[in-house]
């Protein structure tokens, strides 16, 4: 039984070390006099205060530090996540899909923060403001995921997630974060492209999507317009690629049925 558990923790050895990491982390932000705890925060976040003085560790330390409420509320999700992307990709892909979802997401919204600023659309404050968290690398994951879909699948995840993500970005009153967790999955959806044959799918890993998915709608959005955006740019995006692969299917077998050129022809 032992020897059974560790051969399962040794395939998704990045997702338990990433758990403890964080874990542990949160356990000890937990103890913190409230002083301490926001002067962590400050230390960790990848702002543009931080970015400018060449604080460039916070792009990996910021992950590190999450302030997104009760471990238990959200890290049962990140782990099915995280543990659904290392068995289909393998450690050292999901470790990419993250960080460039992670680091890209976090630059690219800093970039549009800096010129925000100088235009005039933002408070020069927003330089301070606190950014911690995973969200970013969650949701370039998410994104990843969609290159190991089905065919007849894949339509319906990236029409559900794109649909979800330009709602919630285009919705007022969303901040720079909604805009970093939209970049941050067509990041991931873009670097899956180049990850090759995913291992086979198998029932506990429609377990593992089900909660994920769940996981990373919560972390995108969390209302009820948005969730029936979604399920129709979903409904839709099954439905063409229906059409397309009726009509492929008649165009092969019409051509199957063609005689060829010089073949003898029946009376």
């Amino acid at each position: 039984m032992l020897s059974g558990l560790l051969a399962c923790l040794a395939r998704v050895k990045v997702t338990a070390c990433y758990a403890v990491t964080v874990t542990s982390v949160a356990a000890v932000m937990s103890t913190m006099d409230p002083d301490s705890h926001d002067a962590l925060i400050r230390h960790a976040s990848t702002n543009l205060h931080n970015l400018s003085h060449g604080r460039f560790g916070t792009l990996v330390g910021s992950a590190l530090v999450v302030d997104s409420g009760p471990i238990y509320l959200w890290l049962p999700g990140l782990v099915c996540l995280l543990a659904l992307a290392e068995l289909l990709w393998g450690s050292g892909r999901l470790v990419v899909a993250f960080a460039v979802g992670h680091i890209g997401a976090t630059l690219a919204v800093a970039a549009g923060l800096v010129g925000a600023v100088r235009l005039g659309w933002m408070s020069a404050s927003v330089a301070h403001a606190p950014d911690v968290g995973m969200s970013y690398g969650a949701m370039a994951v998410v994104g990843s995921l969609v290159s190991a879909m089905p065919s007849r699948w894949r339509v319906v995840w990236t029409g559900w997630w794109l649909a979800v993500a330009a709602v919630v970005v285009a919705s007022p009153g969303r901040d720079f974060t909604d805009v970093g967790h939209a970049v941050a999955m067509v990041l991931g959806m873009a670097v899956s492209t180049r990850f090759g044959v995913p291992s086979r799918w198998s029932p506990p890993m429609a377990v593992l999507l089900t909660v994920a998915a769940v996981f990373g709608f919560l972390v995108l959005a969390d209302d009820v317009v948005t969730m029936v955006c979604g399920a129709v740019s979903a409904l839709v995006g099954l439905l063409v690629h229906e059409v397309f692969s009726q009509r492929r299917r008649s165009g092969v077998r019409a051509t199957r049925g063609a005689p060829r050129e010089g073949a003898p022809r029946g009376r």
